[in-house]
């Protein structure tokens, strides 16, 4: 079975407190954006004994231990509770930036659980998808639902909002610089927005640019400049708003359809277009 796990933007991001257990309660608009990874998972039928995993990755290399990625780590976790899931092919093809604030790697874990939910007939329901979602990583449950919602607490609390962009198109630009999510939230003083964001997302987006804010952007553009001159670059190329998604180093443009004049930037960025 193939699927094609998405990509995502936050569409402001408030950090409200820090919590006893040392995670940050948030606000945030998750909106899924069509720029995709390819997800297969097969029947391992020459397996001797059940709960093995073959593993391969293409595309953007994968740093670290291929079996620690999230993926695998869906299996695994599935495997616990559903001892009777064979073993399994899996083959990864990685478009998505990794470490982008685009919740790349949250997206192929959550979509290994939902594609092993639907082949092998687990019967887990939605909740059930999104709390075992939840033990993989905090933006992972957004993409079990994988629609425009609100989120709260980590994250993981996620209210569907009616938010249709679709006379709009994306522009998507990563530095490839690599930012600490600890040292983001290190860079933080937490605090209720100005604007709230469940209220400001419902004006019109040409309000947006001084009220839908994400704290980390601040920090993040004080520390890489480079960063704050993607958002200028954006904005003097007719983007209605352009914003930090996450804690970086991706930076969006929304531009009005069919006006989409892409800057100039350095060949090393990675660039995409999408609606």
């Amino acid at each position: 079975m193939v699927n094609f796990p998405n990509c995502k933007i936050n569409l402001g991001l408030n950090i409200i407190n820090k919590r006893p257990d040392g995670y940050h309660d948030l606000e945030t608009v998750f909106y899924p954006i069509a720029i995709k990874d390819i997800l297969e998972i097969v029947t391992d039928q020459d397996a001797i004994e059940s709960g093995n995993i073959i593993y391969t990755a293409s595309g953007i290399p994968i740093d670290g231990d291929l079996l620690n990625n999230l993926c695998c780590k869906a299996y695994l976790l599935l495997k616990n509770d559903f001892p009777q899931l064979p073993s399994i092919k899996m083959h990864l093809h990685k478009n998505i930036p990794m470490g982008a604030g685009l919740g790349g790697g949250s997206a192929d874990g959550a979509f290994a659980l939902s594609i092993l939910n639907q082949k092998y007939q687990l019967g887990l329901d939605q909740q059930q998808l999104i709390n075992y979602a939840l033990q993989l990583g905090s933006d992972c449950p957004f993409f079990i639902v994988n629609k425009p919602s609100l989120g709260r607490s980590r994250g993981e609390l996620l209210t569907e909002i009616e938010l249709d962009l679709g006379q709009y198109q994306f522009l998507i630009v990563n530095p490839r610089i690599h930012i600490s999510t600890a040292w983001a939230f290190s860079q933080i003083v937490p605090g209720k927005a100005l604007y709230p964001i469940d209220e400001t997302i419902l004006i019109p987006i040409g309000q947006w640019k001084n009220m839908l804010i994400n704290d980390f952007e601040a920090p993040v553009v004080k520390t890489y400049p480079e960063i704050g001159s993607i958002i200028h670059e954006l904005y003097a190329s007719g983007a209605i708003y352009a914003a930090l998604s996450g804690s970086g180093s991706t930076v969006f443009g929304i531009f009005p359809k069919g006006a989409l004049n892409t800057p100039k930037f350095p060949k090393h960025y990675f660039i995409a277009a999408t609606h």
